[in-house]
């Protein structure tokens, strides 16, 4: 037995499908980059170049679907690490791109710096619920030059050993990007073999693709780098007021991208990566706070089913600004729901206010509600061995079976989840401890885990020839 959750019907998924190719070839998207608009006009969409229109015919869309695999892994540096895609697993990824941390020491807010993101990287890379790497905090605060962006790869690559999932802002960080993961993964067939890194590609909603992202993705086209395509239409703002009509549009926007890739570079591996939100109705704000995250993270999950690709689902963030109650309740809630459809990718730990600040012990409270998502998800074991019933008759009416061998392996071996945050002292034990707090727990296990980390080194030759990279970035600075 496993637990599964079904938010959308066959057939609503179905006019799911059809209403969003009827959408790409009547209203279609605006393509503002023109190597993307001369790639798609040759594998037979139509273009309007007056208006940089391009509307995608229903049979256009479905051999664009027919090419994408259905079934790849994604690599990393790490020895004997790999993530099988659509294999009935799921793993943890980072929300990204926070203007602030909570500070370890003050508990106060403040603006995040290098050092913040390489501490959250060095934790992400520790905890084997994370298979994949998200800049966790924004970096263009420390990124200004070719020869910053040389370094943060350098930094990313030696800091996260699994799979990494970033992006580029230009044609010419994407060539530098490519130098960096040639000479670590030994040359573009290295790469395509291993496939180190997966490329986030973002439609801007409502339906354009724009220019200067699109043009830095389709520069590594070549190298079988996988792309996550995540169009974040929001309910009420960019998108309109209904929850379906925002997954209508996020699929729609999804479908007319997944055609771009695939028309550049028929095969290239693709994950289905739709976040739609919805806008607070109050403020106008993100907040990600609405349970209705959860609704959408998992319809999300059977569209992408539907269409049989790899899914990257998000659930939304939290709304309140510090770690705690409130908004461990947010995730907890939003993230069952999703986690029971079971994506491939399940993004979201760490972040708060709107997914503006990151805090560290949001991220451990975060991955703790992840581990009991995945034991709901795993249901109850009905094979044979687990009746028991042999136990039953042993130990008969008005028995115990804390003698039982059965009942040692069932309570060791996962029957129930046990966590290192349940509460296990009495009352009085807690009181004479100093009545820690979950936070105060919290804090001490990052501190554990960060010092128990054994970080895994760049071969030395490699080291050298990033540094030559880095050098020579520098000089166009």
């Amino acid at each position: 037995m496993e637990t599964a959750l079904r938010v959308l019907s066959d057939n609503e998924i179905e006019q799911l499908h059809d209403r969003s190719l009827s959408l790409l070839a009547t209203m279609g998207a605006r393509v503002d980059s023109e190597r993307a608009r001369n790639i798609l006009k040759k594998a037979g969409a139509d273009v309007d170049r007056s208006a940089n229109i391009v509307r995608y015919p229903r049979r256009f869309v479905e051999e664009c679907l027919r090419l994408a695999p259905r079934d790849f892994t994604l690599g990393g540096r790490r020895p004997g690490w790999n993530f099988k895609i659509n294999d009935n697993k799921c793993t943890l990824l980072p929300d990204g791109e926070a203007m602030h941390v909570i500070d370890g020491s003050t508990r106060e807010r403040r603006p995040a710096t290098f050092d913040d993101w390489a501490k959250a990287t060095q934790l992400i890379d520790a905890l084997d619920e994370v298979g994949v790497y998200w800049a966790m905090v924004e970096t263009t605060s420390f990124i200004k030059s070719p020869g910053d962006f040389v370094r943060y790869c350098r930094g990313m690559i030696s800091t996260f050993s699994k799979h990494l999932q970033d992006s580029t802002s230009s044609v010419a960080e994407s060539r530098w990007l490519l130098e960096v993961l040639g000479t670590v993964f030994g040359g573009k067939e290295g790469v395509r073999a291993a496939k180190p890194l997966s490329f986030l590609l973002t439609p801007i909603s409502p339906l354009v693709i724009e220019a200067d992202r699109t043009d830095a993705y389709l520069e590594v086209i070549e190298w079988g780098i996988p792309v996550a395509i995540m169009p974040m239409p929001l309910m009420g703002g960019t998108a309109p007021a209904s929850l379906i009509s925002t997954l209508l549009l996020a699929n729609a926007e999804t479908l007319a991208t997944l055609c771009l890739v695939q028309s550049a570079a028929p095969g290239t591996p693709t994950i289905y990566a739709a976040c739609p939100s919805i806008m607070d109705p109050l403020t106008g704000r993100f907040t990600g706070s609405e349970v209705e995250h959860g609704l959408l993270g998992a319809a999300v999950t059977e569209l992408a089913r539907f269409y049989k690709l790899p899914v990257e689902a998000c659930t939304g963030s939290s709304g309140n600004f510090v770690p705690g109650i409130r908004s461990s309740y947010e995730r907890a809630l939003n993230w069952a729901v999703a986690s029971l459809s079971w994506p491939d990718l399940l993004v979201g730990p760490g972040q708060l206010g709107g997914s503006m600040i990151l805090s560290l012990e949001q991220f451990m409270i975060d991955v703790e509600i992840f581990r009991r998502c995945v034991r709901l998800s795993e249901g109850i074991d009905t094979s044979l061995e687990e009746w028991l019933e042999v136990d039953l008759a042993a130990v008969g009416h008005g028995g115990t079976f804390l003698a039982r061998r059965s009942t040692r392996d069932g309570l060791r071996n996962g029957e129930v989840y046990v966590s290192d945050f349940d509460s296990r002292d009495t009352y009085e034990s807690w009181l004479a401890k100093g009545k820690s707090t979950l936070m105060q727990e919290v804090r001490e296990l990052i501190e554990q885990t960060l010092a128990a980390r054994q970080p895994l080194p760049l071969p030395e030759d490699v080291e050298r020839e990033l540094a030559a990279i880095e050098a020579r970035a520098s000089q166009t600075d």
